[in-house]
């Protein structure tokens, strides 16, 4: 009975181990506050989980794994697994240092930052590492500070230049004295996406590179936008490459008008002075008389006498400021000018379908190839004078390749795989307890005990015994051969049954005694 209870108690054990479903790893090292969050999500989608009591991991059913974590990505859990300024919140025990204190506000601070920076697109995860050495009374040899972020990019996606300076600046901010050159970011891959590259010249071809890439991305649309209605969106292909200008022209003029001229100011100055008659350098000459007077036979007033009596000296001088109309003009050309473009167009053939479902391709006509190459121009503002040219061709399309199909998972690695051999073991464990446990158990226990006396028994089957009453074993020497005495002959012949059936071998060999003695 005990075996019994026991086989019974360990097959359900096994039905029940065979049932229940196969758990991997969802998440582990979680916070508790994101454990609680993704737990609680779990539960309100109606998928099954367990939380390992020992490391605190988030396990869920095999084949349900990819489900949960979309599940989870689509509500924005987990949130992150770095610890912010909540670490500041955490009970601290008597006497900590401070040392200790200012080594947890600088992790803290370490992980605001990369769960600021986890937030922007294309970024799964971020770790920032702050190197902020101590000060020092002598400003010789105060250090600056410097940081280091290190992140994780979703699969298939990159930063450009303008994200990561964003990144740099957003650190370079958030740490006093920390300056925008001594930050590095590096991706999950170990690529150096900023260092000394990143100069004020480079970041100035780098937007220039990416302008000139969506102008040429805008013409492209154009000329595919006006082709495709006609020729089919997958039968035309267009390139354009743009040359543009980045020349920054500053030019100043000075310009005056001389036919407008207006008087400002006018200045006279006007000198008149009458000499003597005594002139000449000082000497024996000078000093001699005068000669005699001759009389002039008519005489003349005072005014005559003083016009002609000296030499009158004149002096004028003259000052007019005019001021003149002038014009300062200051001009900046603006840069980005587009100087050419260059288009190049590929047309497919013209393809039919015939009655019978084959497919005819026929070359495209020059007066087509003209009115294509007319509609490009105008789509493009085609300008002779600014050098621009276009060049359409027609050529036959490859076909495109089918897609080879994704390798299937072998058969072992499929996750119901495990579940269907797990309750196949269970169910062939269960058949092995039946059939050699459980069986001859209770065919022991429901088989008829084996009474003795044989002879008694053969004798009243048969309307008398040849010996006397008791009962006899078969051979005479043999007890443990024995059958029932004078019972029904039912039991008697169903006991001989069982006889033969557990040992054939003795049973033979008493009857072949039996047949020894009646020949003798």
């Amino acid at each position: 009975m005990v075996g019994i209870a026991a086989s019974v108690a360990l097959g359900i054990a096994v039905v029940l181990w065979s049932q229940t479903p196969n758990y991997s790893l969802l998440y582990g090292n979680l916070a508790q506050k994101d454990a609680s969050e993704v737990v609680a999500a779990l539960e309100q989608s109606g998928i099954p989980y367990k939380v390992n009591q020992s490391t605190g991991a988030v396990m869920v059913d095999s084949g349900k794994v990819q489900e949960a974590r979309m599940k989870l990505a689509g509500q924005g859990l987990p949130h992150s697994d770095s610890l912010g300024f909540e670490i500041l919140q955490q009970e601290t025990g008597f006497g900590t240092s401070r040392a200790l204190e200012a080594a947890r506000f600088h992790r803290a601070l370490e992980g605001e930052l990369a769960r600021t920076i986890g937030t922007l697109s294309n970024i799964e995860s971020a770790r920032v590492h702050l190197a902020t050495p101590k000060k020092s009374v002598f400003v010789r040899k105060n250090n600056n500070p410097s940081a280091s972020v290190v992140l994780k990019l979703y699969s298939g996606r990159v930063l450009d230049k303008g994200q990561v300076a964003a990144i740099v600046h957003l650190v370079a901010s958030s740490v006093p004295e920390l300056d925008s050159g001594r930050i590095t970011v590096v991706d999950h891959k170990g690529n150096l996406l900023s260092g000394e590259m990143d100069s004020r010249q480079m970041m100035l071809t780098s937007s220039q590179f990416e302008y000139t890439k969506e102008l040429e991305n805008h013409y492209r649309d154009r000329v595919e936008e006006i082709l495709a209605p006609i020729l089919g969106a997958d039968r035309v292909r267009a390139q354009v490459s743009a040359e543009v200008d980045f020349t920054v022209t500053e030019q100043t003029s000075e310009r005056f008008n001389p036919d407008l001229p207006a008087l400002r100011s006018e200045q006279t100055n006007e000198q008149l002075s009458r000499l003597s008659s005594v002139q000449g350098v000082p000497g024996a000459l000078s000093n001699q008389p005068p000669a005699a007077g001759n009389a002039p036979e008519v005489a003349a007033g005072a005014e005559a006498e003083g016009t002609t009596g000296s030499p009158l000296n004149s002096s004028k001088r003259s000052t007019r400021n005019y001021e003149l109309d002038k014009t300062i003009s200051h001009t900046r050309l603006s840069s980005n000018k587009l100087r050419r473009l260059s288009v190049a167009v590929v047309v497919d053939d013209l393809v039919t379908l015939g009655d019978d479902g084959t497919t005819t391709r026929i070359e495209r006509t020059p007066e087509e190839i003209s009115r294509i190459t007319r509609l490009v121009r105008e789509s493009i503002g085609f300008n002779a004078q600014r050098g621009d040219s276009v060049e359409v061709i027609n050529s036959a399309f490859m076909a495109p390749e089918q897609p080879q199909p994704l390798p299937e998972l072998a058969i072992w690695q499929q996750p119901w795989v495990w579940d269907v051999a797990k309750q196949a073991g269970g169910v062939i464990l269960v058949l092995i307890l039946i059939l050699f446990v459980l069986r001859p158990t209770m065919k022991k226990l429901i088989e008829p005990p084996v009474m003795h006396q044989l002879a008694e028994a053969q004798g009243g089957a048969t309307g008398g015994a040849s010996g006397t009453g008791g009962g006899d074993s078969l051979d005479g020497s043999d007890d443990s051969m024995m059958l029932p005495g004078p019972e029904r002959y039912e039991n008697t012949l169903e006991a001989a049954r069982q006889m033969v059936q557990d040992d054939p071998k003795r049973v033979a060999q008493v009857i072949r005694s039996w047949v020894s003695d009646n020949a003798g």
